[in-house]
């Protein structure tokens, strides 16, 4: 049986800040640009209580805290701690899968304990960095990731084989991987809330509702998860996509809901350190033809503005006429991570 940990660290870049300037501390914070298109990186713990998050434009996160901290980035910083970080964990195993500069999974199956492991390595993350990290163990990767997630911050939890699967029908249908706002939404509509909800439902049902990943919804329902920790997955595009409900025909709920994409692309692009310089589009249409049109960059897109700029005048090209669109996405590609020469390849959440 295997023994995973997800370590997650907890505010990563907010906390950062916070660590590093006194007066930031215990205050509502904002890693980000304030302004017409300024957009939050991250958000403290603080910040969260007011409802302002990641992705979230700069606006919106003063309406809902008008004292509200802005900070700039630091990304060469957070990039050091994240080294420091990643060195720790590599003392315990080879077997580290770093998803983004501040979350990773550790295989340590055949070591005596994972639990005492994961409890070791927050402690030397927080004496090394003065930072806290969460930490989820459990069988298999899906569970880690719920598990780290479940008592945050500078949390500790365990889900074993035993409890697993009863663990998983009591959770709600958003906490399980890949099942993103618009799957939900889906979800919803078929009846479906929670993990015992999804457990009644067929494979074929899965598949033919949700593509490929309804295999995997099958199988998480489950609490089965046979994804390897795999330290050397390489990520070349990063995206995300939105199936709806009901086809799509104006210019203005089109261009709402494309941002809704856009949001989701920068938040988990951002997230990971990973900039582009190609921005594609996907459209399916009701009749279900698909068409994608893409846009390549001189330079990096390393601002949401640039991104988002992109985004719209690729949508503005395209020539609906009478048709109507039931599927849009977004994806950010030809990257290279700002210290290394190769990016890495991102599974996406998005199963429509």
């Amino acid at each position: 049986m295997r023994k995973i940990i997800h370590i997650d660290m907890d505010a990563f870049f907010a906390s950062v800040e916070q660590r590093d300037n006194p007066d930031y501390r215990g205050k509502p914070l904002a890693v980000g640009r304030a302004g017409e298109r300024g957009v939050v990186a991250a958000a403290s713990y603080e910040a969260r209580r007011y409802g302002v998050h990641s992705a979230m434009p700069s606006r919106t996160a003063l309406k809902r805290c008008p004292w509200l901290i802005f900070t700039p980035g630091r990304f060469e910083v957070y990039r050091e701690v994240s080294e420091q970080i990643r060195a720790i964990m590599l003392e315990y195993t080879d077997l580290v899968e770093p998803l983004s500069l501040d979350e990773a999974y550790l295989d340590v199956t055949g070591q005596p304990s994972a639990t005492i492991i994961a409890r070791e390595i927050k402690q030397r993350i927080l004496e090394t960095t003065g930072l806290t990290a969460s930490a989820g163990v459990s069988v298999n990767k899906f569970l880690a990731k719920i598990a780290s997630d479940y008592d945050k911050p500078d949390g500790l939890f365990v889900i074993t084989d035993k409890e697993a699967e009863a663990f998983v029908e009591g959770l709600k249908i958003e906490q399980f991987w890949g099942v993103g706002k618009a799957t939900a939404e889906k979800m919803h509509y078929l009846g479906v809330h929670t993990g015992a909800e999804l457990k009644r439902l067929p494979e074929p049902f899965l598949v033919g509702n949700f593509g490929k990943m309804g295999h995997f919804y099958w199988q998480f329902a489950r609490a089965v998860d046979d994804r390897p920790v795999e330290p050397e997955r390489i990520r070349k595009s990063i995206g995300a996509e939105n199936t709806y409900m009901h086809d799509i025909g104006e210019g203005e709920e089109l261009a709402a809901k494309l941002r809704e994409v856009a949001d989701e692309v920068w938040r988990r692009a951002s997230k990971r350190d990973f900039y582009g310089r190609t921005v594609t589009l996907k459209i399916k249409y009701s009749d279900f033809e698909q068409i994608t049109r893409s846009r390549t960059m001189t330079g990096f897109i390393n601002e949401f503005g640039m991104f988002w700029q992109a985004a719209q005048e690729l949508l503005d090209a395209v020539e609906l006429g009478d048709r109507k669109v039931r599927l849009m996405g977004l994806t950010v590609s030809n990257a290279q991570h700002i210290e290394q020469p190769e990016a890495y390849q991102l599974e996406l959440e998005f199963g429509d």
